[in-house]
């Protein structure tokens, strides 16, 4: 796979720009541990397994299903979105990049359009990427609340994209699907260690820096 042949890329932002995955994790589980550790280790099991699902959709899920209570009501899950973003927003921000995704989204960019689509809030998103100091390489950073195959459609139709010239690197497996559901190519990254969430098809590369020239 040549990064010369594509002609833009999507990327997926926690785990393949920024090494912040296991920052999530960690706010997940702190977000529910007054309900014990049973319900701690279910959360932990349901994010770790739907990576790139927005919080919003395992906030209501894990409401009805691990804490059996009724829905969440608008205002429950503003204050948990709010405690939620206090949990990471500097974390993140101050988190590692992933090996070699510094480099090749600043080499890339003077070559061909970037782009963000994350199932982290847009807005969050945007200040996020901002002061890690990355904005300018990006033509347009898209988040929740929308699906990330929605993102993605989206993200095609708005800057006329051919779907057979573009590739999404993506390290969860709603990557790969919002990938394939659109035509795109598509590469995971899996970290080193971690379980491989792709079908064996995929090509996987456990960092960005075999794509720099």
């Amino acid at each position: 796979m040549k990064i010369t042949d594509w002609h833009a890329i999507i990327f997926d932002f926690d785990g393949v720009v920024a090494e912040s995955g296991k920052i999530k994790t960690l706010a997940f589980a702190d977000l529910y541990r007054d309900y014990g550790e049973e319900v701690v280790a279910a959360v932990v099991q349901h994010h770790n397994q739907n990576g790139g699902m927005s919080r919003y959709r395992k906030f209501h899920y894990y409401q009805q299903h691990f804490l059996a209570k009724p829905p969440l009501t608008s205002e429950e899950e503003h204050q948990l979105d709010v405690r939620f973003s206090e949990l990471v927003m500097e974390a993140v921000i101050a988190a590692d990049a992933v090996p070699g995704a510094n480099e090749l989204i600043r080499q890339q960019a003077a070559r061909i359009p970037l782009f963000v689509a994350s199932g982290t809030p847009e807005t969050e998103l945007k200040i996020i990427i901002e002061r890690r100091g990355l904005a300018p390489y990006f033509k347009e950073v898209r988040g929740s609340p929308a699906l990330k195959q929605t993102l993605v459609a989206e993200i095609l139709s708005a800057h006329h994209l051919a779907p057979e010239s573009t590739l999404m690197v993506g390290d969860a497996l709603v990557d790969y699907e919002s990938a394939h559901v659109n035509g795109l190519a598509f590469l995971g990254r899996v970290y080193p260690g971690a379980p491989n969430p792709f079908p064996e098809h995929v090509k996987v590369v456990p960092d960005l820096c075999t794509l720099v020239n």
